[in-house]
């Protein structure tokens, strides 16, 4: 019998990668009127999106960053209605401590830079914080409070927009590896190990740590590190930690922090990342830096000392040398977007790129300035 060829599936805008930022980029393209197709080589938000630690922060964030992350809390806290599911956001506060002098002028500091970008944070020393919050150790001496901050859940949150992205008519693909993409003149060709090819004359590369790769077949390399971030979660105990707490600390090594969840569990991570490897797609866990982890938990709230670790894992995420991401249009290839690399803090900011990357590609401009994650940068 004569086989003949699968016929090549179209639409508006082809997505490659199916984390936050592409999950959210498809529903938020939906919203915009454009046919959307996402490609996900494994399940919606498996990947990085699905195991970091779950933190919506704005404070400490480079300023320019900001504005993007201000409009991505503005959807938090009306997530629900917007795409009808739970992701288990709490506007719990955030506070970031520190132990050491410097770490807190740098705290007061920042305190000042955010106020024009609409971010009001509360300085406190630590008896000050030890009066609001009773919990933290005797050991911090300045503490900077964010009030609308909180955490949600990173299992839920990717795979909830890919749900209402589908229900919005996006094609949602999953189990589809890319083996190829080219540009006509025209569109764009994706084909796949499924044998079927997907057309589109708009693509966005949403891939995390194997973004570098897709950029660097339009002629667009970055300095780029794939790397696992080191979580962990306690045995639950009774729930009296409310804002996520975070350590301001100037040594990578005590760049630890942790959240309570109603249940009574800590979730942790922080400290030392290991390196990822991207064929395998795996990224270890170093028994050595949990036990590092837990002696400066302790020092942030004491009682993390006695409480047991009942399960530890990791993820791959995508590193950009400047630790900023990768996001925008490519600067060699007309109707190539980009977003991508955003350095273990792009939880928060999910919502906030589908939303921007969606206009910018519909409307071809959004108010949200850019300028910093553009891949020109780098002068590839």
């Amino acid at each position: 019998m004569m086989a003949y060829p699968t016929q090549r599936m179209q639409a508006d805008v082809i997505i490659v990668g199916g984390g936050f930022m592409g999950a959210a980029t498809a529903f938020f393209l939906r919203q915009q009127g454009l046919s959307v197709i996402l490609l996900e080589r494994d399940l919606v938000g498996q990947a990085a999106s699905g195991v970091n630690f779950g933190n919506v922060r704005r404070q400490s964030r480079f300023l320019g960053q900001l504005p993007l992350s201000n409009r991505s809390r503005d959807i938090w806290v009306r997530l629900p209605e917007l795409i009808g599911e739970d992701v288990e956001f709490v506007m719990s506060g955030h506070i970031l401590v520190t132990t050491h002098e410097k770490d807190g002028a740098r705290l007061e500091k920042y305190a000042v830079d955010c106020k024009p970008y609409g971010l009001d944070l509360t300085i406190m020393t630590g008896d000050q914080a030890r009066a609001r919050f009773p919990m933290v150790g005797p050991d911090i001496r300045t503490v900077s409070y964010s009030p609308l901050d909180g955490h949600a859940n990173p299992r839920l949150a990717a795979p909830a927009f890919g749900r209402a992205a589908r229900r919005a008519g996006a094609r949602i693909i999953e189990n589809t590896t890319v083996t190829a993409i080219t540009k006509s003149t025209e569109d764009f060709i994706v084909e796949t190990t499924t044998g079927q090819s997907y057309q589109a004359p708009l693509l966005q590369v949403s891939s995390g740590a194997w973004g570098r790769a897709m950029a660097a077949r339009f002629g667009e390399d970055i300095p780029f590190s794939a790397n696992g971030p080191q979580m962990g979660v306690t045995e639950p105990v009774p729930y009296r930690i409310e804002p996520v707490i975070g350590s301001s600390s100037s040594v990578p090594e005590e760049g630890v922090y942790l959240r309570q969840v109603k249940r009574g569990n800590i979730v942790f991570g922080g400290g030392l990342r290991s390196v990822a490897n991207l064929e395998t797609r795996r990224a270890p866990i170093d028994p050595l830096n949990t036990m590092r982890q837990m002696s400066h938990l302790a020092n942030l709230v004491p009682e993390m000392a006695r409480l047991r670790i009942i399960r530890t894992w990791s993820g791959v995420e995508g590193y950009v040398g400047d630790n900023l991401p990768i996001m925008g249009p490519s600067g060699k290839v007309a109707g190539l977007f980009y977003a991508f690399g955003f350095c273990g803090h792009g939880f928060q900011l999910g919502p906030g790129v589908g939303a921007t990357m969606a206009e910018l590609i519909a409307t071809g401009k959004t108010d949200i300035p850019l300028e910093a994650f553009d891949i020109k940068r780098f002068g590839s």
